[in-house]
């Protein structure tokens, strides 16, 4: 089977992109919009709309596989690629992913990723912006899946030697800055693991000792209780800090210890994650205090659970914090990693080692990725998946359970013979 045609169409995403250098800065929220200056190259305002581009490939015996290119809310920061824009990226598309890919015989989807992976742009040198990457093999794994007459699932399966997991994973779903109304959401809808909280600002969401959040656990756990659908309902809390606390705290590994170990208090008995509690300048300080935080919970005889995200990109990025031991969970944020094929190596490298995998993303993606990583995640097992695209939880929620759960149907089917 071969590809004869791509076609291209930009595409609206689930949310926005935001400059997080000047949120960080302290841009003041202006309704939704914010007031203030962008300071990360490309942007033409704090907030702008997402944009992305959906690849389709026409099969020669009429069929139509896609896949959406998308960026991460906080694009061109901590290492990631540039702010990305349809317009430019459609450029690109035609001028160095239409002749590779016309005409291509499909082999395996592992072959086709690697090397659609390491295309390069020759009028700037420079492989392809990671979205592009993202969308490209998105396509090309659902052409595979449709030219064998098999779901996506099974190609991954077969392709890695692996086992489709057989029960549903644990969704994690995000609140946005809508912190309250949309927690209570999840807990109504029994959400596994929630509520994300955006605490991406130190003076209107942390608190300058991190008074604020310390209220906001103890309110989320009364509404736990007083809401949960059964008795049995036993969420994990998962609270995403941008790097707040170590700013408030001044990056002192005692103090923040000590604090994460009383947010723990709090939120008990329910498991908590904490992601990003410290975001530094460049990726060796990062790796380092998330290490020596994790080493200093254990000791102290703490559960919590860190998650690296930022500084903590790509596939070599990944293995280089799991080796290191720097955290308990990994966030793979797959529009970060470029090809599709990066995502799944960087769950089974996590799996290898015993650090847990969640397969993360970002609220600025499309229905459509949101609905081919939920196949990945099927076939590769992480121990957690986000919830995708968007920050109103009831849609992005929907979309991947939704999915897990028609996947699940079929593959209960097919073992039925």
């Amino acid at each position: 089977m071969k590809v004869v045609e791509l076609i291209c169409a930009p595409v609206r995403t689930g949310f926005y992109f935001d400059d997080h250098k000047a949120i960080k800065a302290g841009a003041e929220p202006d309704g939704f919009n914010y007031r203030g200056t962008p300071q990360t190259k490309g942007f033409s305002r704090v907030r702008q709309p997402g944009e992305g581009v959906s690849v389709m490939l026409r099969l020669a015996n009429g069929a139509l596989a896609h896949g959406d290119c998308a960026a991460v809310q906080y694009s061109g920061v901590d290492g990631r690629d540039e702010l990305f824009l349809a317009a430019d990226a459609m450029a690109v598309i035609d001028r160095v992913v239409k002749p590779w890919v016309e005409g291509r015989k499909l082999t395996t989807f592992r072959e086709l990723a690697q090397e659609a992976d390491q295309l390069v742009d020759e009028a700037t040198g420079r492989r392809l912006h990671t979205a592009i990457r993202y969308g490209l093999t998105q396509a090309l794994l659902d052409a595979v899946a449709q030219a064998g007459q098999k779901t996506m699932v099974e190609v991954v399966a077969a392709e890695y030697g692996l086992t489709p997991v057989a029960e549903a994973i644990p969704i994690l779903a995000q609140s946005g800055d809508e912190r309250y109304l949309n927690a209570e959401k999840m807990i109504m809808k029994a959400v596994d693991a929630l509520p994300h909280g955006l605490f991406n600002n130190v003076e209107t969401k942390l608190g300058q000792r991190g008074e604020k959040l310390l209220a906001y656990a103890q309110w989320l756990k009364q509404r736990i209780e007083e809401l949960k659908p059964s008795p049995n309902y036993q969420p994990t809390i998962h609270l995403d800090l941008y790097g707040t606390l170590g700013h408030a705290l001044k990056e002192d590994p005692d103090a923040i210890v000590t604090y994460l170990r009383q947010l723990e208090e709090i939120v008990a008995p329910y498991p908590l994650l904490v992601e990003d509690p410290v975001v530094l300048g460049d990726r060796s300080a990062q790796l380092e205090l998330l290490r020596t935080l994790t080493q200093r919970l254990a000791a102290a005889g703490s559960q919590v659970t860190l998650v690296a995200d930022q500084w903590c990109n790509t596939l070599d990025d990944i293995k280089e914090f799991v080796l290191a031991q720097a955290v308990g969970m990994i966030q793979i944020k797959t529009p970060d990693l470029g090809g599709l094929h990066n995502t799944i190596e960087a769950i089974l490298f996590c799996k290898e080692h015993e650090v847990a995998a969640y397969l993360g993303g970002t609220c600025n993606e499309t229905d459509r990725s949101a609905r081919i990583c939920t196949q990945i995640a099927l076939a590769t097992g992480p121990a957690l998946i986000m919830a995708k695209p968007g920050m109103g939880v009831d849609e992005g929620y929907m979309i991947v359970f939704n999915e897990m759960s028609r996947l699940l149907a079929l593959n209960r089917s097919a073992a039925r013979g």
